[in-house]
């Protein structure tokens, strides 16, 4: 069975690739639009706005909620979505750190290509 080994590297650094992973994709990112245009959870009708059919929508919307990114309460046969703004917030803050570490040259280092 594969297994992409993930619990080698740091659990923070694991986590922001699995959320990054699960922002990879512009219906995903169109997803978040969405949500974060309303005050409420959305149910049925962000299908109304991503360009894809139910089963898709939902299969993305899986994604973000396995990844933290979106809270979903059962509300009945149907259910609700809105976004973590905690989660959303913790991860603009350790990708930025993130990329603050790896975009600056460090001292020492040279040039490469």
């Amino acid at each position: 069975m594969f297994s992409p080994k993930t619990d080698l590297f740091d659990p923070d650094l694991a986590r922001l690739a699995e959320q990054a992973k699960a922002l990879a994709h512009p219906a995903r990112l169109a997803i978040l639009q969405v949500l974060a245009k309303r005050d409420s959870c959305m149910c049925g009708e962000i299908v109304d706005d991503i360009p894809l059919a139910q089963a898709s929508v939902s299969r993305h919307l899986k994604t973000l909620k396995d990844a933290g990114l979106i809270k979903g309460d059962i509300d009945g046969p149907r259910v609700c979505y809105c976004i973590d703004w905690n989660a959303t917030t913790e991860l603009r803050r350790r990708m930025a750190s993130f990329l603050a570490n790896v975009s600056d040259p460090q001292p020492g280092v040279a040039e490469c290509c």
